[in-house]
């Protein structure tokens, strides 16, 4: 964290366009004394880290990453929580390609190959000059990139390839094909940039959600303000085919919004006095007066592009693994480029100057860029695909992890089901239903258990007077609440617990079974130890609950209902929606519950977000339900923005075409790789179609993990393999 002596830097780095460029300049920044805390998200070419600037300018730092050939730009919001700024705060580099430094160099190495290619043409005696002088002048700032990242810790580096390559076979007369080398590693490079750029686009389109301005009223005057400007507790106007600048609460008016852009709800969701809306959602019909609950900086929006940003930062594990693997790949490759220059001329008396051209054709194949943009590439596009439609996921291994899974286990209240219960009978033992239904809702009043709160609702809707209650009522997890009244102790339990009291009767035991394989919930209410009365509940499943199971049922993925209900409840709803179901699980019961679930492969919890956090941190992956809300946002590893349960389904199905798009961009990698290094073996490749097939490969894989942005949630387009 920051001090007083520390600055949090945040930097846009353009030209950064895989893995290897974030590596090259951690490892460069590194090595500089006082900078701390490197982040680098060559994604959304953004650079965090924290400075100290007695011992290092902000100067050194973007002159460190000028001289590894990148370009630092300021950005707004700049802080030790830069991350928060607004959407509208954020915005991507607009610079045209031919204005970036990769721009230039293709601009620059294309006018000297041309102009040579004139010189060779009028004049054929000094054509090899002319290529030399062209390949040289182009190889000279990919020589001086390769330097500052061989002194500033990456020495093997594309750059570096690319120089010993070009100047090789300059050295074996080859100067032509050196020049042609070169233009073409430039252009290789312009378009990984322009394909890297094309899977920020998510990002984008939830940047340009939020309006830029807002109808702000103020004395019954509506004026137009930047909507950066909002503060909690303004009030908006938001007219028809308007956006909601910010998120908030409608304090006047009726209407529908479309809430798609933010959730990937499809339907529009019908807003009234008292409804949160979302920053981004647009307005179909009435005029809302909104009021602001949430600044522009931590909008809905806002948060959800943060969240995705961390998420495209992180790594994944097959990301981690590839890059590891690349650290030792490339200097392996050199190794093997140069025993092909040396070993057939030595012991076999082949052409040194054949052998050394395939050798430098063989380190041109070699370039490892397709291979470390294959994971991040694809994670980064199904992260996007995901946000564009109400499914967050926090990160790469979240993302992997999904698409493993073997059990989903699920919540029952508030996930499965509505999650507001409400009273369905009332069965008095003694005394009057009311009486009853009083003296429960007394001991429940303040309580925050779904059940307590339909009680205490059903008694509120019949204008009942609760007894007094004296002292604070005692919880029992998972058994009972008591507290003590006028008449004495009053207790509201589970028929488990009041069977420990000793006082259930047969007759009481049948109308209790009968309930529960209803599917309601009953509650004893006890006076002392003495059963008194019984209080049902029902709490209905959600309308695309059954849906959402059988979609996971045929994805192969065995469901599971973790509840502490009564078994005959938790049965009757689980037989409804065609799940197993584990039932009267305590929380400790829950969790163990989980990890004997997890011995059998990986397994994914989802619930509501509040009362289920050990449950989500102790499985696989925890998905969270919540339409927006804080909880969904910030707790467990994944999101369900749409609130349903079809939407873990989705997940799945994404996490897995994700999976499926890495195993094919690291076939293409790998594959190109072997055919051309045996056509260079054969003689076959030339320099031109090496650094071609490097380029290429790059290209592919780019361009293959961006068809996960088609990825259209219930109605997938065939994006990858998702087994």
């Amino acid at each position: 964290m920051a001090t007083e002596a520390n600055t949090a830097l945040k930097l846009r780095v353009e030209g950064m366009d895989c893995g290897a460029c974030a590596i090259k300049i951690e490892n460069g920044l590194k090595r500089l004394p006082g900078v701390t805390e490197i982040n680098v998200n060559y994604g959304l070419e953004t650079l965090s880290l924290v400075l100290d600037e007695d011992r290092t300018s902000r100067g050194s730092v973007e002159d460190r990453i000028r001289s590894l050939g990148y370009a630092p730009r300021a950005m707004t919001g700049e802080g030790a929580d830069a991350g928060k700024t607004s959407a509208g705060e954020r915005g991507v580099s607009a610079r045209a390609w031919w204005q970036t430094r990769k721009g230039q160099l293709v601009i620059g190495t294309g006018v000297l190959l041309g102009l040579a290619f004139i010189i060779a043409t009028v004049a054929p005696a000094i054509a090899e000059w002319a290529y030399l002088v062209a390949a040289l002048l182009g190889v000279l700032p990919i020589l001086r990139r390769a330097v500052a990242g061989a002194r500033h810790g990456t020495p093997f580096s594309i750059e570096t390839l690319m120089s010993v390559a070009a100047i090789g076979a300059v050295a074996i007369g080859e100067s032509a094909e050196a020049a042609i080398v070169v233009f073409l590693f430039a252009v290789g490079e312009i378009l990984e940039n322009v394909a890297a750029g094309r899977a920020r686009a998510g990002i984008e389109a939830l940047m340009n959600l939020v309006p830029r301005v807002a109808r702000r009223e103020r004395d019954g005057v509506a004026t137009e303000v930047p909507a950066d400007e909002l503060a909690i507790d303004d009030l908006v106007v938001v007219r028809p085919g308007d956006r909601v600048p910010s998120d908030g609460e409608v304090v006047e008016g009726s209407s529908e919004l479309d809430e798609a852009p933010v959730t990937g709800e499809s339907v529009p969701v019908l807003k009234e006095a008292g409804s949160t809306v979302y920053a981004g959602s647009i307005n179909a019909n009435g005029v809302l007066r909104v009021r602001i609950t949430r600044t522009a900086a931590d909008n809905t929006i806002a948060r959800i592009i943060h969240l995705v940003e961390e998420a495209q930062g992180s790594k994944a594990p097959t990301a981690r693994f590839i890059d590891r693997f690349s650290a030792y790949y490339t200097p392996a490759a050199m190794v093997v480029s140069a025993l092909i220059i040396v070993v057939p001329p030595l012991l076999f008396g082949a052409e040194w100057s054949t052998w050394i051209y395939r050798g430098l054709a063989t380190l041109l194949i070699a370039c490892p860029c397709a291979l470390v943009i294959s994971t991040p590439a694809a994670i980064a596009s199904g992260l996007a695909a995901g946000a564009r439609h109400g499914l967050l996921v926090k990160g790469g291994a979240a993302l992997e992890t999904l698409g493993k899974v073997r059990t989903v286990a699920f919540d029952k209240t508030g996930t499965l089901t509505v999650g507001k219960p409400r009273v369905t009978d009332i069965i008095p033992l003694e005394g009057e239903e009311a009486d009853i239904l009083a003296r429960a809702a007394a001991v429940e009043c303040g309580s925050s258990h779904p059940l307590g709160e339909a009680i205490v609702e059903a008694a509120e809707q019949r204008d009942l007077e609760l007894p007094k209650m004296f002292g604070g009522a005692m919880a029992i997890p998972g058994k009972a609440v008591t507290a003590r009244l006028r008449e004495g102790f009053v207790s509201v339990g589970s028929p488990r617990y009041a069977a420990e009291q000793g006082n259930l009767s047969p007759e009481l035991n049948a109308r209790l079974e009968a309930l529960e394989a209803a599917g309601k919930t009953a509650v004893v209410v006890l006076s002392g130890k003495r059963a008194v009365g019984v209080i049902a509940l029902r709490d209905e499943p959600r309308e695309d609950a059954a849906t959402g199971v059988a979609r996971l049922n045929a994805l192969g993925i065995r469901t599971v209902m973790l509840t502490g209900d009564n078994r005959r409840t938790a049965d009757a709803i689980a037989g409804s929606l065609g799940l197993e179901a584990r039932a009267e699980l305590l929380p400790d019961a829950k969790l163990s519950e989980i990890a004997a679930l997890r011995e059998h492969g990986g397994i994914a919890m989802v619930g509501d977000g509040i009362n289920d956090a050990p449950a989500l941190a102790a499985s696989s992956v925890g998905i969270a339900m919540g339409g927006g809300t804080d909880v969904a946002l910030e707790t467990a590893d994944a999101a369900l923005l749409k609130n349903r349960v079809t939407g873990v389904a989705e997940l799945i199905r994404l996490s897995r075409a994700t999976l499926g798009n890495i195993r094919q961009n690291i076939a293409l990698a790998l594959g190109l790789k072997a055919v051309f290094l045996i056509t260079t073996l054969t003689g076959v490749t030339t320099l031109w179609m090496a650094i071609l097939a490097d380029t290429g490969a790059t290209v592919l894989v780019t361009i293959n993990a961006l068809r996960l942005l088609r990825f259209q949630g219930d109605h997938l387009t065939d994006p990858g393999d998702e087994r």
